[in-house]
């Protein structure tokens, strides 16, 4: 009797065929979501299609539970069906007089084209057991939408028929991408059946895409003990890896020819050949010139909601929760200041945050472009009173992260990262290793404990972490901010 395979396992047998194997044995644990979405997509869905006639699939379903009630209902939200070795979840099925229409469901904001097994495989299910599919299209969240005081579920959501492109733009029709892009799922399932074999690890992009794989310690268990400086720690690097095979296992051995040409990859070339550390001091003093007292140093925690549970917030806006402010003055003294919120308290963060913020001197994030900015923008739409005050921080705002992703420092024992974590961890390894909460989402995850008031006989224990973590964050950005001073000879900021 062959193994019934869901369509994730086709995805990940055709990724890695290593991992496929690894899975097999794995115990599975249920990750927490990065996104957090408190109401049930059922329930939208029921809301936002006045489904009054609707079959819901359950966990294990026999395929024969939705086929036996396909004439009883109009609409279908996640039944289970299978054929041969493939089973999945249908995502929406709406039966009407013209034909079968078949909705997939995107957890974003523009659905992109590049998973062919499972928008080919969902179609192969249901024609397979008799279902023929008239229409196709895609519901997934309307980037447009702002909420008013009522969440309108009609607003909230898109339907489409095509695939959007990198600038999000709708390209693509789902019907012309199924017809370009044919998958034998019956011939993968056949593979799988007869794969008993645990191939040699393989170095490849998917190994380290756009998520790690699980398997990835596993597979190269001896990169964590390579030395500091390793080619393998070469960042934004297509050919580290085929270099590192021919022998060339240092960051000074590096091809010329096959260096992508980024100024942090040079930097980090030059600290391996001067014996660990490489830093321009003179384009790292006019760096630094740009930065004046009083020095705000700023960090903010958010939460990020796939609906939008507060006016004016759109779908996968983030909810700012607590930020943290180090002063640096420029006799040295430094002062603090932590403010934690729950539930919609971004007008009382805001106006503490504005009343913090010296109103002159230079305003430090790590990473502010990426992160603090974008923050700090969202607020100005929402609180357009406020927008005036926010433009002038922005205005006075320097990136940490700079000095390091342009090249102008690096320390070989950063190993490739340029976080700020590693980078302090660097200059002192037990700022965060002596904190409970010491990692970014772990600090979501405690949040939204106390957010949705779950039972906690910890709360105000919880609470003094929270607020020790994200303080930690900006008093890091200080210890940053001295080590780079004084790699320029006590360069300090302008009066």
């Amino acid at each position: 009797m062959s193994t019934m395979y869901h369509l994730s396992d086709l995805r990940r047998f055709v990724r890695c065929r290593r991992a496929f194997a690894l899975s097999r044995d794995a115990e599975y644990h249920e990750s927490p979501k990065y996104i957090r979405m408190d109401e049930a997509m059922t329930e939208l869905l029921v809301q936002r299609f006045g489904m009054t006639s609707y079959f819901e699939g359950m966990r294990n379903d026999p395929k024969e539970r939705f086929l036996e009630a396909f004439s009883s209902y109009e609409w279908f939200i996640r039944p289970r069906l299978e054929y041969g070795s493939v089973r999945a979840n249908i995502p929406l099925l709406h039966r009407t007089e013209e034909g079968n229409e078949l909705y997939y469901i995107y957890m974003g904001l523009y659905p992109r084209a590049g998973d062919p097994i499972y928008y080919q495989g969902i179609r192969f299910l249901l024609e397979a057991n008799g279902i023929p599919v008239h229409r196709i299209m895609i519901i997934h969240f309307n980037a447009d939408y702002v909420r008013g005081e009522e969440l309108d579920i009609d607003q909230l959501f898109c339907i489409s028929d095509c695939f959007y492109n990198d600038r999000c733009h709708p390209s693509i029709t789902v019907q012309e991408y199924l017809d370009r892009n044919p998958v034998d799922l019956e011939a993968f399932t056949q593979q799988m059946n007869t794969y008993d074999t645990i191939e040699d690890p393989k170095r490849t992009p998917a190994c380290t895409g756009r998520q790690k794989c699980m398997f990835y310690e596993e597979c190269f268990p001896d990169e964590e003990a390579v030395p500091d400086d390793s080619i393998l720690t070469l960042l934004s690097s297509a050919h580290k890896y085929d270099m590192y095979e021919e022998g060339r296992v240092s960051l000074k051995d590096a091809d010329p020819k096959r260096i992508e040409g980024q100024q942090i990859q040079y930097a980090q070339i030059k600290a391996a050949e001067n014996g660990g550390l490489f830093a321009d001091t003179e384009a790292l003093k006019a760096w630094l010139s740009h930065i004046s007292y009083p020095v705000a140093f700023i960090d903010f925690e958010w939460e990020r909601y796939a609906v939008p549970p507060y006016p004016g917030m759109r779908p996968f806006d983030v909810l700012l929760f607590e930020h943290s402010v180090h002063v640096l003055q420029e006799d040295g003294s430094v002062s603090h200041d932590v403010f934690l919120s729950f539930h919609d308290d971004r007008r009382e963060l805001l106006e503490d945050l504005l009343a913090k913020i010296p109103e002159t001197g230079s305003v430090v994030a790590y990473n502010a472009s990426g992160a603090e900015i974008i923050r700090l923008r969202e607020l100005a739409e929402q609180f357009p009173e406020y927008q005036q005050k926010l433009q002038s921080i922005i205005g006075r705002m320097r990136d940490l992260q700079e000095p390091f992703e342009n090249g102008l420092v690096y320390d070989t024992r950063l190993r490739g990262s340029i976080s700020l974590k590693t980078i302090t961890g660097m200059l002192d390894p037990h700022l965060y290793n002596d904190l409970e909460i010491n990692k970014g989402m772990n600090a979501v995850f405690e949040w939204r404990r106390l957010d949705r008031e779950e039972d906690s006989s910890d709360r105000e224990k919880i609470i003094a972490e929270l607020k020790d973590y994200c303080g930690m964050d900006t008093y890091a950005m200080l210890v940053v901010y001295r080590w780079l001073t004084n790699l320029c000879g006590k360069c300090t900021p302008r009066q």
